[in-house]
């Protein structure tokens, strides 16, 4: 049976072959062994879908469980570059992505599977009464950004740049969710966040979109890593995310599709 889950994997995968693809790697093109464990490093604007996707993932493979750590995109490459042992890499960008394939960390082609972009959120009832990105650069109001070397930061150097709105952040955050925190818990009274964050903040926050965010899209990549322990069970949740049961629960987070 778990052959031919994995034959629809394959399938699912197409041209990036996400599970044939690891078959230099011993035993790859084999059955999981009972009781395997994956651990996916994972982009932080992805920690609810993708525990969710966890849940969804170990109810069809009992044998497999997943073990997830959630960071900045560039934080996770770095330390998979460094050789923390991992299984799946799932970045907020394609840079990252790109730099993990280069340094020949991927053992199989990368595979778009979700994209985002950035809104504005305030303390609820918008105490600082922000309503347009040009707002941020108000002299006295506390905004707080990712720093530009994580994708979400990236993004806000971009629209920077698009507007030219040039923004005087009062700290620069290693994640979205660190932003996302600072203005939950009002230490800041706005930051930049994905919209997937906004809504799961619910009424702690306040979401202000504006309309420049929709010219500068991050597009999520999933990949299984060359020094996988479990190639093939690695393989088989990198097709999970980019199939049905993934793009139901991404889309319902907000995300868009690739």
């Amino acid at each position: 049976m778990r052959r031919v889950r994995a034959a629809a994997a394959a399938g699912v995968l197409a041209l990036t072959v996400l599970l044939t693809g690891c078959s230099g790697t011993a035993d790859s093109g084999t059955e999981s062994d009972s009781g395997a464990t994956i651990t996916v490093f994972a982009a932080a604007s992805l920690k609810s879908t993708f525990t969710e996707l966890g849940r969804l993932f170990e109810a069809e493979h009992p044998d497999t469980r997943v073990v997830f750590d959630f960071a900045g995109s560039s934080d996770l490459f770095t330390r998979i570059d460094q050789g923390a042992p991992a299984d799946v890499f799932a970045s907020a960008d394609t840079a990252n992505m790109t730099k993990a394939v280069r340094a020949g960390l991927t053992a199989s082609d990368p595979v778009n599977f979700a994209t985002n972009t950035l809104t504005i959120v305030t303390p609820p009832g918008n105490p600082g009464g922000v309503t347009s990105f040009a707002d941020l650069a108000r002299p006295g109001l506390d905004v707080v950004v990712c720093a530009p070397q994580v994708p979400c930061g990236n993004a806000t150097q971009r629209i920077e740049d698009l507007t030219g709105v040039r923004l005087s952040p009062v700290s620069e955050e290693s994640s979205v969710t660190d932003v996302l925190g600072k203005v939950v818990t009002g230490q800041a009274d706005a930051g930049l966040v994905y919209v997937t964050d906004a809504a799961g903040a619910g009424d702690k926050v306040e979401s202000i979109p504006f309309p420049e965010s929709a010219r500068i899209v991050n597009t999520y990549p999933i990949a299984v890593l060359q020094k996988s322990g479990d190639p093939y069970a690695a393989g088989e949740f990198a097709a999970f995310v980019i199939g049905p049961d993934g793009r139901n629960v991404l889309s319902a987070a907000g995300f868009g599709a690739p």
